[in-house]
């Protein structure tokens, strides 16, 4: 997988896609934990394309949001994000990096500042709204999925119920992009890393 290469040096560290990768992999063993850190990626570096933002710093951000989550699931300060965000900034991560992944939890209280911040909030769930509604069509091909089935699902609510509907909707009011643009965007984003997500209709043909 090509992964943007950073210059995001820290206390004798350096910040790149492939080290957010290999940590986000140490950390994380399972498939979906991965597929999921790899989605968010996928859009918010398209974000940082779009906005001529340090695609870099944002790419390793989004890969490493939730690394820590498999390790420790509570919700508490000995729990994600904290764990993970402490660990961070001991191996000297920058400060705009630890805010970011701070803030696209809720409980942690902190507040979404930055514009990276912002967009990770925004591309969290909505990612995993739409890799569940990929892997219920029997070709299992992002390609092959559209805003109106996209539209269907977000509204029912029984269909991927751990994607917080209120959460996907304040994250596109906090960006100020009308909500279905957002997800038309983000969709298009992974639509473009099918195979790396596994999303390419693989998963449907066998081996």
């Amino acid at each position: 997988m090509a992964y943007v290469r950073a210059a995001l040096v820290g206390f004798g560290m350096t910040f790149d896609g492939e080290t957010a990768a290999a940590l986000m992999r140490e950390w994380t063993t399972s498939e979906s934990l991965r597929t999921h850190m790899l989605a968010v990626e996928a859009a918010v570096a398209a974000y940082a394309r779009h906005e001529g933002a340090d695609e870099d710093l944002w790419s390793a951000t989004a890969l490493l949001h939730d690394y820590d989550y498999e390790r420790h699931p509570g919700l508490d300060v000995d729990g994600h994000p904290f764990v993970g965000v402490a660990h961070l900034r001991e191996l000297g991560a920058p400060a705009d990096m630890l805010d970011a992944i701070l803030g696209h939890a809720d409980h942690t209280g902190v507040a979404r500042d930055s514009r990276l911040a912002k967009v990770l909030y925004a591309c969290d769930e909505i990612t995993g709204l739409i890799v569940a509604a990929v892997l219920v069509r029997p070709d299992r091909d992002i390609a092959q999925l559209g805003l109106p089935s996209l539209r269907k699902k977000f509204k029912d609510k029984a269909f991927a119920r751990g994607v917080a509907r209120d959460d996907v909707r304040r994250g596109a009011e906090e960006l100020g992009v009308e909500l279905w643009d957002h997800v038309a965007f983000v969709l298009e984003a992974m639509q473009a890393r099918a195979e790396v997500l596994g999303l390419d209709g693989r998963i449907a043909e066998g081996p």
